[in-house]
């Protein structure tokens, strides 16, 4: 499996790849011994758009037999130019995602391929281009069903399964192509959402994430309709999952009782992410984003003050049309100021039929790459700030089941890779001791398996 963009479309991935089992086909190694390849696409940026397109004609140059099916959001967004790329038979959008392996399963069926022991790459977020013998996109808004969340059988598959507990965005930011390819925003019932942990749990894992697109608007399209608050509380109260990690949640919906309950449940991760795009007042309003610098600085220490060894992260956008030096001076000062511990800084890229395609006044791209470094070496100096402050002291970490020399990696309880002396079994949670830095990675050796 190879995976490109959000945690929501890996979790689709996932789904797609248990329907396609489903229905007999097995998973090939690689793609040259593959028979169908279906990509999951993103297309958040054009360099995501660029990705898509490379790994479509690599997989067709590579196995010109296979058959390549699209799906996803570049699928939804661009049917017609997905389909014309070589190799690809069928381009099916967001609106028909879960029909993917029924349409495998009947298309190769007339070929002679659909039977047990037929193999396939599921390929995670990309897109492709060829003459389709089936292309099947209709209005995304038209449809509201959710993706199935995934639920393995082996911990051999993952340690940190992603759980899609909604998906569509009801904003309009002027710079954002994903509700017009993703749809209204739309929840998973907290009936399946309880079911699904405690599958999992049952299953052995025991730390889960909740995505989405929109992941703090859960329960707002629901009858009756809940708050996102509610889901958390819920999952700590009836399911025994160890360590529940919340994806990234938009700031105006860090509200106090969301702080409260990160801040009082051992089981909650500490681990905010909250996305910031700019620090100025001027850029968030042109990007009609809801909430004012102000807003965001007052949640972010209500965050640090609640929950002092919290991992915090945002997105950055730099290089939005009309971000002048002033503009991004503001921004910088204000990441300066706030206790993050990680971003991801993005440069923008104009994305098709939305607004900010349209303004004038484009950053030009060396000094857009030039903020964009600047942000990436203030993130790394608050990182390494964050990682030297636990050097001596104990964490709770959870093995990953990597390894590499002599070492096994892991990930704590706030968003830290640690590598931990010595090969260990994937999916412990444990204390680790915590003995040094290398590289963006703390040093450590375990002290207690909890």
């Amino acid at each position: 499996m190879e995976n490109f963009g959000c945690r929501a479309t890996q979790a689709d991935g996932a789904a797609i790849e248990q329907q396609l089992r489903a229905q007999g086909l097995d998973r090939a190694l690689i793609s040259t011994q593959a028979e169908v390849v279906v990509l999951n696409t993103c297309t958040v940026t054009a360099a995501a758009d660029h990705d898509a397109r490379a790994a479509i004609r690599r997989i067709h140059r590579q196995n010109p037999n296979c058959q390549i099916l699209v799906t996803g959001c570049y699928a939804q967004r661009a049917p017609e130019e997905t389909a014309s790329l070589p190799g690809v038979r069928w381009v099916v959008g967001n609106s028909h995602k879960h029909q993917v392996a029924e349409i495998v399963a009947k298309g190769i069926a007339g070929n002679g391929l659909a039977r047990p022991g037929s193999s396939f790459v599921p390929l995670s977020s990309v897109r492709p281009q060829s003459p389709a013998s089936s292309i099947v996109v209709e209005d995304i808004f038209a449809h509201t069903e959710l993706m199935a969340a995934p639920v393995f059988d082996a911990l051999s598959e993952r340690t940190r399964p992603n759980l899609k507990v909604q998906d569509g965005c009801n904003n309009r930011c002027s710079f954002c192509v994903i509700p017009s390819v993703r749809g209204r925003s739309r929840s998973l019932r907290l009936e399946d959402v309880l079911r699904q942990i405690n599958q999992l749990v049952e299953s052995g894992y025991r730390e889960v994430v909740i995505s989405g697109i929109n992941l703090g608007r859960w329960g707002r399209d629901l009858l009756p309709q809940m708050r996102f608050e509610g889901l958390v509380e819920a999952i700590l109260q009836d399911t025994d999952l160890q360590r529940l990690r919340l994806s990234s949640i938009e700031p105006m919906d860090w509200s106090d009782e969301l702080i409260a309950l990160v801040a009082g449940s051992p089981r909650v991760a500490k681990h905010a992410h909250a996305p910031l795009q700019s620090g100025s007042d001027r850029i968030l309003r042109a990007m009609h984003r809801k909430y004012r610098p102000w807003h965001y600085r007052d949640r972010v220490f209500k965050i640090r003050a609640a929950i002092p060894d919290a991992a915090i992260g945002a997105d950055v956008m730099v290089g939005f049309p009309g971000e002048s030096d002033a503009d991004f001076e503001q921004t910088r000062s204000l990441i300066e100021e706030l206790p993050f511990t990680y971003l991801h800084v993005f440069t923008y890229s104009s994305r098709p039929g939305t607004p900010s395609e349209k303004m004038g006044a484009q950053v030009p791209a060396p000094v857009a790459h030039q903020r964009n470094r600047v942000l990436r070496e203030l993130a790394a100096t608050k990182k390494l700030e964050f990682q030297r402050s636990f050097v001596g002291g104990t964490l709770e970490a959870i093995t990953l089941g990597v390894v590499r020399g002599e070492y096994t990696e892991a990930l704590t309880h706030n968003y830290l890779k640690l590598q931990l002396k010595g090969h260990h079994q994937p999916n412990l949670c444990i204390n680790a001791q915590i003995a040094g830095i290398s590289g963006d990675s703390l040093l450590g050796e375990i002290s207690s398996v909890l």
